[in-house]
């Protein structure tokens, strides 16, 4: 199987720019009732991925809790490094399946690193269940 079959395609899915600033960023978390959100550049290129606990820490080290600073600080400013690497088109099931052992889903990249949708771990485990 192909994991074409399970992609939820950019289309269908939310995600948030770089640029985006925290106070958009988690208002569309908020609006979605997301834990994490997919974060790509202008260009469509997959950049990461942000969590709750990322906008969490990031107002607990600054120690303003205003809306107003939410609006200075864009979401690239919390990024983890390496948090939610996105995988190629061609994956293979087995490596889908271990990747989202860490992550409600998995970012799904072409060949150039533009970002195309996810597979979600839900669609992964019915795929293997059945």
């Amino acid at each position: 199987m192909n994991v074409i079959m399970l992609l939820k395609p950019k289309d269908t899915v939310q995600y948030i720019y770089e640029d985006n600033t925290l106070r958009q960023g988690l208002e569309k978390m908020r609006a979605h009732s997301y834990t994490a959100i997919p974060v790509i550049s202008e260009d469509g290129t997959y950049v990461g991925t942000v969590s709750e606990g990322d906008f969490l820490y990031y107002i607990l080290d600054k120690r303003d809790n205003s809306l107003k600073s939410k609006e200075k600080h864009l979401v690239r400013d919390i990024m983890r490094e390496g948090f939610n690497p996105a995988v190629c088109i061609d994956v293979t099931m087995d490596e889908l399946l271990e990747r989202a052992h860490n992550q409600n889903f998995v970012p799904v990249t072409d060949a150039r690193g533009t970002f195309i949708g996810i597979v979600t771990r839900q669609d992964i485990i019915r795929h293997f269940v059945k």
